[in-house]
């Protein structure tokens, strides 16, 4: 049953935001599939698309050397020992099991969407121009991030990549109306929420301004279910065989 308008074929100059979504939920693999591997590595990403995962989702930061990475904190904890993401180099991050985004399209292709939350302003272009070298990479993109602003700036760039306002909706000033109608405005393509901050009326709202919605989250199958019928347009979830099989069951 399909939901919304098919996307692909549609040139990214023209297309809408609700546009960027096919008949299928997305279904993101937080962080990799984390409850079986140590959480945004290459082994985690890896299995979370052997289990069927449509999307991955991780956070991207810049390395001393200028290099995308692919972890949760500014800090990363070895034992006793703290290492500042800012003050070592990719290689140096590597050895403690944190992949560039590079090494994630290099490694695993292209077909699958990812999710990134842009961790500071620098590492917004820096995204871009990995996915930009990696054939088919930016179309799949979706860069997330809680200012609105930030994405913005980004809307100028050729070539498809996605847009998502990433925040609880305690944080949203003035009506959600408004929100949607200016996110719209800025053509930014999603609105991504807590999975209990979404209503069924809120969906068809912010689909009704052609903004997707997403909800992160998700992690019991009565909640995917019920997110699933709200006609929510991605999922976010630590466990990617229960989410798969939500979306695949609500599929069919």
């Amino acid at each position: 049953m399909s939901r919304h308008r098919p996307w692909r074929d549609i040139p990214s100059q023209t297309r809408t935001p609700c546009a960027t979504i096919g008949a299928m939920t997305i279904g993101f693999a937080h962080r990799g599939a984390r409850l079986d591997e140590r959480e945004n590595t290459m082994p985690a990403f890896r299995r979370a698309l052997e289990q069927g995962a449509t999307g991955l989702e991780s956070d991207a930061w810049v390395a001393a050397d200028g290099e995308v990475v692919l972890v949760h904190d500014a800090v990363v904890r070895t034992g006793l020992r703290r290492v500042h993401v800012h003050r070592a180099t990719s290689e140096e991050l590597g050895r403690l099991g944190v992949p560039r985004l590079r090494d994630l399209y290099e490694t695993l292709g292209t077909d699958f969407e990812l999710s990134l939350d842009l961790k500071e302003h620098a590492a917004a272009r820096r995204v871009i121009d990995v996915a930009e070298a990696s054939t088919g990479a930016l179309e799949r993109l979706w860069l997330c991030s809680p200012d609105v602003d930030l994405l913005t700036e980004l809307r100028d760039v050729p070539g498809g990549l996605h847009l998502v306002h990433s925040v609880r909706k305690k944080r949203i000033t003035g009506t959600l109306e408004r929100h949607a109608a200016d996110l719209r405005s800025r053509r930014v393509d999603a609105m991504n929420m807590h999975h209990t901050d979404w209503t069924k009326g809120l969906v068809s709202l912010f689909h009704r301004f052609d903004v997707a919605a997403f909800a992160w989250d998700v992690q019991e199958t009565r909640y995917l279910r019920d997110a699933l019928q709200m006609e929510i347009d991605a999922v976010y979830c630590d466990r990617v065989d229960r989410m798969m099989a939500a979306v695949g069951e609500w599929g069919a």
